[in-house]
């Protein structure tokens, strides 16, 4: 298995989106997600899903040359409208602006509609913090989560993240989970091991808990913590669909099926000044941190967590992106 540096992985996904018809600047900011993801230990979220970006794109089911359409619609809302293209390049279009919106008034809300899959959640709201602002985001997928005690997937893994500046350019807290129990590429990852999952995973295709992969993935993954969970999924749910106006997780194919309608998935991302009503955010958090350090073992969202420059890409993989990177 080859070491790879990250810069590495950040060229070939260009040249290979590239060579399969997206634009050199949105192929860059697709690049500069994956390798983010890869650098993180999100593999799931990386060059896994370079194959599909590149089939998608071959077959029209997203546009890699299409401009994000950026409006305004109401003080402290900003809307970026991806037109069916990739999440990341409507993000970056709209980002700045939020951010200064959130700096004015104290709150804002950015959303992003019509998209392609964002993939890794947390890869946004890390950029948003290190503004210096507070990001909460939400976004849906495709439907592979049933309502608890139910058989039918009607919402996606639906993730929530989270991120908060340290006052110096990083970030003190941050974490991007799904609510679902697991992610479905976990499942996969199960499959072709040869592995049993663990029980409250998922549902098969009769509602009935299932520790095998195989009849997990002809039914529907399980809400994390019950219906706990599942509130928090719903809600995701309504943020980045009902409120973006773009379409719900039912309504939207596999998300690396390589043709068939746009995915036109939304993000809804919540930012917020720390500062708007007192100044003692940094001090409670503080407390809070200080607090948790004092409990080995212990420790805050995102805390320990460091870029790599360098990780280990299996050959089959690596292999098959320089083949599509031509």
């Amino acid at each position: 298995m080859p070491q790879v540096s990250i810069d590495d992985i950040a060229a070939a996904t260009k040249a290979a989106l590239i060579h399969h018809g997206a634009g050199e600047w949105q192929a860059g900011e697709v690049a500069r997600a994956t390798a983010h993801a890869e650098a993180h230990g999100n593999v799931i979220c990386g060059l896994q899903y370079l194959e599909s970006y590149c089939t998608q794109l071959a077959s029209g089911r997203v546009d890699g040359l299409v401009m994000p359409e950026v409006s305004q619609p109401r003080p402290g809302a900003v809307l970026s409208d991806a037109r069916c293209g990739f999440a990341q390049p409507a993000f970056t279009s709209g980002r700045d602006r939020a951010v200064a919106q959130a700096r004015a008034q104290g709150i804002a809300m950015f959303a992003v509609a019509q998209s392609h899959t964002c993939t890794s959640l947390g890869y946004f709201t890390e950029q948003i913090a290190r503004e210096g602002v507070i990001a909460i985001g939400f976004t849906n997928a495709s439907p592979v989560v049933a309502a608890p005690g139910g058989k039918a997937r009607v919402i996606g893994t639906n993730p929530i993240s989270m991120s908060v500046p340290d006052g110096s350019g990083g970030l003190a807290l941050h974490f991007d989970f799904s609510t679902s129990a697991v992610a479905l590429g976990k499942i996969n990852m199960a499959k072709y091991a040869g592995e049993p999952i663990p029980e409250g995973w998922a549902v098969d295709e009769n509602g009935a808990p299932t520790t095998d992969p195989e009849a997990a993935l002809c039914g529907s993954l399980c809400s994390a913590g019950g219906y706990k969970g599942w509130g928090f999924g719903v809600m995701a749910e309504l943020m980045a669909a009902a409120m973006t106006g773009s379409v719900n997780s039912l309504d939207v194919g596999g998300l690396k099926l390589p043709d068939g309608p746009p995915h036109r998935l939304g993000q809804m991302y919540l930012i917020m000044d720390s500062g708007t009503f007192t100044d003692q955010f940094g001090a409670r958090l503080t407390r809070l941190a200080e607090a948790v350090a004092e409990d080995e073992g212990a420790r805050l969202p995102g805390q320990s967590r460091m870029a790599a420059t360098h990780v280990d890409v299996p050959d089959a993989l690596w292999d098959r992106c320089k083949e599509l990177a031509g």
